[in-house]
């Protein structure tokens, strides 16, 4: 015959998740955080619009000139790049003309025509002027003479071509602190991947024209993460609130929500006469 001293084994918790007072709580944080969440998702793509919209708008920009955005005593800032630019002067020397290896076009591997344009008030900028097969074509012959052309702004590749610049004009990367020691005049911080050629004669055959690599993401509405990475943090808490007061109310026993106290002795309102 079992104590009836003995303790009441434990409640399982899912007794008390299925009660109607918790079910129905828990029926409401999970559409409570659903909605969050939602919220959340929705301020995620207003970002990933507004940052599509910048950048398409950048590279939509009418063309300037690239004197305009920076000179060349400054670095090149993160809102020239990607900007279409208008450049004009006159082709720099032959010897001058550099090769950037390893650069696909239509399927085929082959080279970056990289040729300086001489500016009016000193210095110069270097041109991407298009790609050929080979360092040897003829395509690659470095142009002559007054030239006006369009173009988009290019940072420096990030990997290093130190080394190769001491082999030769053939280099793995397209880099202004390689270009700086190949050259005797000062250059901008800056490439411009040719477009068109407004003015001045156009070499025949001329190289093969190079699209533009795109332009880096305009991280345009940056409140609108954190408005989503709050309304998850809610979402998060609002479950987290249910399941803490569900453990809270597992853990209280029975009789203590009812105020009664077990065992403990009930004193007589009556009186014994002797």
């Amino acid at each position: 015959m079992p104590d009836p001293r003995s303790p009441e084994p434990a409640r399982p918790l899912w007794r008390t998740v299925l009660t109607p007072q918790w079910s129905g709580l828990l029926v409401l944080a999970l559409a409570l955080a659903g909605v969050m969440t939602a919220m959340g998702v929705w301020q995620l793509s207003v970002y990933q619009s507004k940052t599509a919209d910048a950048t398409a708008q950048r590279a939509a920009a009418p063309p300037v000139a690239l004197q305009s955005l920076f000179s060349i005593d400054e670095g090149l800032p993160s809102k020239a790049v990607g900007r279409r630019v208008t450049i004009e002067g006159t082709w720099g020397p032959a010897a001058d003309q550099v090769f950037i290896a390893d650069r696909a076009q239509d399927g085929k591997n082959g080279f970056w025509v990289l040729s300086p344009l001489m500016l009016p008030d000193s210095g110069a900028v270097m041109v991407v002027r298009g790609w050929v097969p080979v360092v040897a074509d003829a395509a690659a012959q470095a142009p002559t003479g007054p030239v006006r052309l369009t173009g988009s702004v290019v940072a420096s590749e990030a990997e290093d071509s130190s080394a190769d610049a001491a082999k030769g004009r053939v280099l793995s990367s397209l880099r202004i602190p390689t270009i700086v020691h190949l050259v005797k005049y000062r250059v901008y911080d800056a490439f411009v991947v040719q477009t068109a050629v407004d003015a001045g004669t156009v070499p025949s055959p001329a190289p093969a024209t190079v699209v533009p690599p795109p332009p880096p993401t305009d991280h345009a509405g940056l409140r609108n993460v954190a408005y989503a990475v709050q309304w998850w943090i809610f979402a998060a808490f609002t479950l987290w609130m249910w399941a803490r007061m569900v453990l809270d109310a597992h853990r209280t026993p029975p009789d203590a929500e009812t105020g009664d106290q077990v065992g403990e002795p009930v004193e007589s309102s009556g009186t014994v006469s002797a």
